[in-house]
């Protein structure tokens, strides 16, 4: 049972004795019984909403907590994991290393973006490391260190969201016909393919079912600080792309004409035959393209919003473009491209007026709204 008493061996101190939910017995030691009763009400109100946490874990430093969770996280793609490590090694680790966790307050993380903004960094790297935080502080608390993640509740700065481009058909055409042969086809697969640049890079022959007009892809390339990686896709997920003819055609005297028949052998290498690097395709191949179609500011990326406005330009359902582009869920699909899908707003609108006219035909009525239409005609400043 907790309670309070005097010290057994140390004079005019005095002791807690308590059960941690567990059921081991704790003992803390006070100079004053006031402190040592506030701490015994503390405990048992912690024990009885569930937010008890063991002391010693909680003096845990940030640091050396954050090297115990890097051993949880062997799932993550090495792409991903060298940005934790960067975003760590640069932002967060200098501010918090040495803070116990049990003292990290939300007033801390929200002054450390405040310090992080001033400093010039960009919104998206700001929020970059505030997740990454909370991932870490959400383990901590998952494991029993701490009662609640202090990142709970934290103020983010707003996104600027960047408006999408999409080009048009010809545009895509011009582009294709400025790049360095054999690349146009490229440019095609991603326009019309919608693959992610990590997706084409990774492409294989054997994986072109051409006479069937479809692209199996099955794994990306990223790059990391260890060089370049084969791996899953960023949903994780396998698709097949089923292509418009003129790509298939296109892909198929591509094939016929570089890298040989070897199943595995990449569609797109580099002009050396190696994987490509995205830094010397955009310096070399697509910033020299994409100034000759007068396209300045293009980046490779935006070949995937366009093929999402083409299809959506042909009619296609909000599912088969998720399922074309191999988005996570029909959510994200929306999220980024349902502007773009037709609205029935104008329709109801224009039914919602036929039925309010029928009425006022029906009842014999006077209809004040159609007289008042004639202003639109006399008065430009209400058109």
């Amino acid at each position: 049972m907790a309670h309070v008493r005097r010290h057994p061996e140390a004079k005019g101190r005095w002791q807690v004795r308590y059960v941690d939910p567990s059921g081991r017995e704790r003992a803390k030691n006070f100079a004053r019984k006031v402190d040592a009763e506030r701490f015994l009400v503390t405990v048992e109100a912690d024990k009885l909403r569930g937010d008890w946490v063991d002391p010693r874990l909680a003096r845990t430093t940030f640091g050396e907590w954050t090297d115990r969770w890097r051993g949880t996280i062997g799932h993550v793609k090495p792409y991903t994991r060298d940005g934790y490590e960067s975003l760590l090694r640069v932002h967060v680790l200098p501010r918090f290393a040495e803070a116990p966790l049990v003292n990290i307050q939300l007033v801390d993380i929200q002054e450390w973006m405040s310090d992080l903004a001033r400093s010039g960094l960009s919104v998206s790297r700001i929020r970059q490391a505030y997740f990454l935080m909370g991932q870490i502080l959400g383990a901590a608390v998952a494991s029993g260190y701490l009662a609640k993640s202090p990142c709970v509740g934290v103020k983010l700065p707003r996104m600027q969201v960047r408006e999408m481009r999409f080009l048009t058909s010809e545009e895509v055409e011009t582009l294709a016909a400025s790049i360095r042969e054999p690349y146009g086809v490229l440019v095609h697969t991603l326009a019309y393919g919608g693959l992610r640049w990590g997706e084409a890079v990774a492409l294989r022959r054997g994986r072109c079912e051409l006479l069937r007009s479809r692209l199996h892809v099955v794994e990306a390339l990223s790059e990391t600080s260890k060089g370049l990686v084969f791996g899953p896709t960023k949903t994780y997920q396998r698709r097949t792309v089923v292509i418009p003819g003129f790509l298939r055609n296109l892909l198929a005297e591509h094939l016929a004409a570089h890298g040989g028949v070897d199943p595995d052998a990449l569609v797109f290498p580099s002009p050396a035959g190696a994987p490509m690097r995205r830094g010397n395709f955009h310096r070399r191949l697509w910033r020299p393209a994409v100034e000759a179609a007068g396209l300045e500011g293009l980046r490779v990326h935006d070949l995937r919003h366009t093929c999402a406005a083409l299809l959506i330009a042909e009619n296609a359902h909000p599912k088969a473009v998720q399922a074309h582009l191999g988005h996570s869920s029909i959510q994200v699909t929306m999220d980024r491209y349902g502007h773009l899908f037709p609205s029935d707003a104008e329709d109801l609108a224009d039914r919602l007026d036929a039925t309010r006219r029928r009425t006022v035909d029906d009842a014999g009525l006077t209809d004040d709204a159609s007289e008042v239409a004639d202003l639109f005609a006399t008065v430009p400043s209400l058109a």
